[in-house]
């Protein structure tokens, strides 16, 4: 009964290291896989598996960046307010995907999250801000567990 147990649980656990892809679609929607991406995609990234050990972020770091990923939106206009929104964010050491928006599938994506076209818009996991607001900001990034240092002290 043991062996059989064992085997069981050996079987199980042999899908949890496989490798899983994140990447944007001709589309701009976002795509989680376990197949790579094809040859035609923007912001590919490999998702999930093994912590790489160089990356250099702390734990607390990595684990709010997979529970609740931070997108930026940003235009080519927005000058002041979208440094300042990018600067926190490095500050932070806060891992992002910036999203320059230009087409109108774009500006309409924006005004869904958001109601209004508005630069920059940061969005954490399923909360979003609009506009640059450093006390927003921080607060949205505080909830969602990113340390609040660069240190990776929280």
């Amino acid at each position: 009964m043991s062996r059989l147990l064992v085997l069981c649980l050996a079987l199980c656990c042999a899908g949890v290291h496989a490798q899983t892809y994140r990447w944007t679609d001709s589309s701009g929607r976002t795509v989680v896989s376990d197949t790579p991406p094809p040859g035609q995609v923007r912001n590919a990234a490999k998702a999930g598996g093994k912590a790489q050990p160089d990356d250099g972020l702390p734990f607390a770091t990595k684990k709010a960046a997979e529970t609740f990923p931070v997108l930026l939106y940003t235009a080519p206009d927005c000058i002041e307010e979208c440094r300042q929104a990018r600067e926190l964010l490095q500050k932070r050491k806060v891992p992002f995907t910036e999203k320059s928006i230009q087409t109108p599938e774009e500006f309409d994506e924006v005004k869904k999250l958001v109601g209004d076209v508005f630069v920059p818009t940061l969005k954490v996991g399923n909360q979003r801000q609009r506009g640059y607001n450093p006390a927003a900001y921080d607060n949205l990034l505080d909830i969602a567990g990113y340390p609040k240092t660069s240190g990776g002290k929280p």
